[in-house]
Order: C-alpha cells, then structure tokens, then sequence
C-alpha cells in the first residue's frame, strides 16, 4: 500500500525547490537576491575656524603695519578643497546632511550662498594720516628726500564697513575711522573701485560711525532684526582680517549668547574705553580687520556690527546688536551726532551671579561704579554703589534700557527721576541730564 505524503513533506520540498531555483550562481538576470543598500558617507563639512580670543576684549580693527598689504589688485582666495567626494547629485552640492542617531536629518548652512550676497557691499576702510619716513624721507620715495610733496598721506589703520544705501552711506566702527585725517574706501574684487570718503558722524559712546561715498551702482546689504536671535542659531562674519588682499574673509558659526556688556580698550595704551552693552557674542572668528564688517544670518541680513575679539580664550568675540545700533546710526545720519542724555557715571549691569557675589540687595537693575564731579549725577548726590531701578516710567533692568531712555526719550535739560535701591532702600532722586563734555 502507497503512502501519500504528508502536507509537511510537501511543503519543505516545496521550499527547497523555490530555494534552489532563486539562488543561480553569478547574479544573472533570473536572480531573486535583495542586496542590501550600501549607505554613502556624507560630504564631509569644513572644519570650523580656529579663533584665539580670551577674556580681555580686544578691538580688532587692523594696526597700521597690518594694512600696508590691503591695497592693490585682487588676488583670489587660497584655500581649496581638501580633495572631499563630489556630491553624487546637484541637490547634495547645495546642503549636504548628515543623519542623527535618532534619525532626523539637518542641512549644513549655506555659507557660501550668503557670502555671495553680502560681500560685494563690504568694503576695506583706511585710515589714513599725513606721514614722513625716517630722517625726513617720505614714505615710498626709495631713499630720496626733498622730491614730491612735503608729505603724503600713510594708512594709521584699516577696518571693515558695509554699504546700507545706495546713496553710499557705510556703517562702520568709531576706533576704525578715530583719528583719521582721511578715509579712503576700496570696494572688494571683482568691484575693486576706490572712493575718497567723509566722515559723516560718529559716536564713542557705542563704538559706531557712519561715513559716505559717493559712487554709481553701488552694491548694499540690509538690516535685520537681533531680537529673535537665539543661542546656537548660526551667523557669518565678513570683514578684511588683517587687511589681507583679496577682499573680504568669511568665518561662520553661532550665537552663543546675547544681551553681553563688555568694556572696549582705550585709545592710548593700558586705558579702557566705554562699556558696550547690548552685544551679541559669537565663536565665529572676529579677527584684526573685521572691525566695522557686517555680522549676519543666513538670509544674509545684518544682525550684528563685529567689533571686539578676544585675546585669551578661545571663541569669544562680540558684535554689536543691530536693533540697538538703529537709532544710533539714523541719528548720526541725520544729525552727524548723537545727542543723549547725560548723567556722568559708570554704569554696569546687575545680574544674578554678580550680585550674589557683591552681596547686592537687588538681581536687576543698573549698578553705579563711578561717578564723575561736577557730573548731574554727582549734584544729585548719586554715590557709587547705588542700583538704579527706573528712569521716569521706564523699567530698567539691564544697562540697554537705561541707555536706550538716555538716547531715544530724553535730552540735555530735562529733569528726571531716578529711582535707585541704596543699601537695600528704594529712594527717588531728581536729576537734570547735562550734555557730555566734548573728548
């Protein structure tokens, strides 16, 4: 008697004929095989820039040596490409992406696309001074006194300024252009126009000028908003590192904070200068020559005016906010000054950490660290140590308000009342602002 196979019995001899009928030997057409897909490393992205900056803030407007190369024909850039795999397709050469571990996905920034759009408007900014070579020889003569003019003009410096208005108005930094007997302004290759320029005004007090050219066809670059900047949002710094030829660098990297108060070196040696509070703080590198260049998003906005480095640690540099140098700028626009307030003290922001190190009575408000005789605030009788909390109706928090008050709400003349906490005391005290005594 024949035994008919079980199910199972045909079933597994199912599977073995389907099994070796799938796997032919080479991979030919009839091949079943699922290979399994191969994971193509991503474009590896350009090392970040190295900065060597520390606690002490230092100006970065470029010394007069560093200046003599800025001048002349356009020399292209010189850095290339470390031999990286091309992108396999022409989306991937516009924003490579790397995979997470949680596998989301994020795209590189575009720093070269908005490198495109802000470099041709910004431009290198000599300072320039009458000047002699040694034992009466003018510089550039080879050796041979007493030809040509008594004297020619020498760079003293070189900065950075950005074109805002096709009329030619440029912002730049006040320590770029102090001093200056003349400017000269080169704008960058392929452009490489130069323009005799006028100071049009400028202010110390916060570290910003404005001058003017007068041009056809003139390239500019926008204003943006720094309020919605947020930490680890990234920005790019454009400006003419030690004056290099070329036109300008371009670093990139992110905000690492905001709202910073720090105090500029003076003009002379072993001296400081006035506090600029509102700052942006950066890791993208702010080097000698940056001074005055535009610091932007990635839309190519200006959010920041670059303007100090710092020499000692790594990664910290500072622009000033655009919404904060607004005002400034319009009013050295339309006035060649700025006119504000002036009280005669040395202000610094409370915050939490100084205070409870001080022992201070307050977390908040506007600390007096100085005050100058025969200043307003010193015939009021405010003291050192005194915290102010409020200007009329105005909150003041961080020095920024107390600033922006002085500078947008009120003028030489007018009587206001400072409400200041001392030792732990709230009292008002009735000041009349004066005008700042010229420098």
């Amino acid at each position: 008697m024949q035994r008919r196979p079980s199910l199972y019995t045909i079933f597994c001899a199912a599977f073995l004929v389907l099994t070796l009928g799938s796997c032919s030997v080479g991979g030919g057409s009839g091949s079943t095989a699922t290979v399994a897909p191969s994971i193509a490393p991503s474009t590896p992205p350009t090392s970040a820039p190295t900065t060597t900056t520390g606690t002490t803030p230092t100006r970065v407007a470029a010394s007069g040596g560093q200046s003599s190369a800025a001048p002349g024909g356009g020399v292209g850039p010189v850095s290339q490409s470390t031999g990286s795999a091309a992108p396999a397709s022409a989306s991937a050469a516009t924003a490579t992406r790397t995979a997470s571990p949680t596998g989301a996905s994020a795209a590189f920034p575009d720093v070269a696309g908005v490198a495109d759009k802000v470099r041709p408007a910004t431009v290198l900014v000599l300072n320039l001074v009458q000047g002699r070579a040694q034992g009466g020889q003018l510089p550039g003569q080879g050796g041979q006194a007493g030809q040509g003019s008594s004297s020619e003009q020498v760079p003293q410096g070189a900065g950075t300024g950005f074109i805002i208005d096709p009329s030619g108005i440029i912002v730049t930094n006040n320590h770029v252009v102090a001093g200056a007997q003349s400017l000269r302004v080169q704008l960058p290759p392929p452009d490489n126009r130069t323009f005799d320029a006028q100071l049009v005004g400028s202010d110390p007090q916060t570290d910003l000028a404005v001058i003017r050219i007068t041009g056809q066809n003139l390239p500019t670059v926008p204003f943006g908003s720094s309020s919605s900047l947020r930490p680890g949002e990234w920005v790019v710094a454009i400006g003419n590192a030690l004056a290099l030829p070329g036109g300008p660098t371009v670093t990139a990297g992110v905000v690492s904070a905001t709202g910073r108060e720090e105090q500029e070196p003076g003009e002379q040696p072993n001296t400081v200068g006035p506090t600029l509070y509102d700052l942006i703080q950066t890791d993208a590198a702010i080097n000698p020559g940056n001074s005055g260049g535009p610091l932007v998003n990635l839309r190519g906005e200006v959010v920041g005016i670059n303007t100090l480095g710092s020499s000692e640690a790594q990664g910290i540099n500072f622009a000033i906010s655009s919404d904060g140098a607004r005002p400034i700028i319009q009013q050295l626009r339309d006035t060649g000054r700025v006119t504000r307030g002036y009280l005669g003290v040395g202000l610094r922001s409370v915050t939490a950490s100084n205070a409870a190190a001080l022992g201070l009575p307050t977390s908040s408000g506007v600390a007096v660290v100085q005050v100058s005789p025969g200043s307003p605030a010193a015939q009021a009788g405010l003291q050192q140590g005194d915290i102010i909390t409020r200007i009329g109706d105005v909150n003041v928090p961080t020095q920024r308000e107390l600033q922006d008050a002085l500078t947008t709400r009120y003028r030489p003349g007018d009587q206001v009342a400072l409400t200041i906490n001392r030792g732990g005391q709230e009292q008002v005290v009735q000041v009349t602002l004066g005008t700042r005594p010229a420098q």
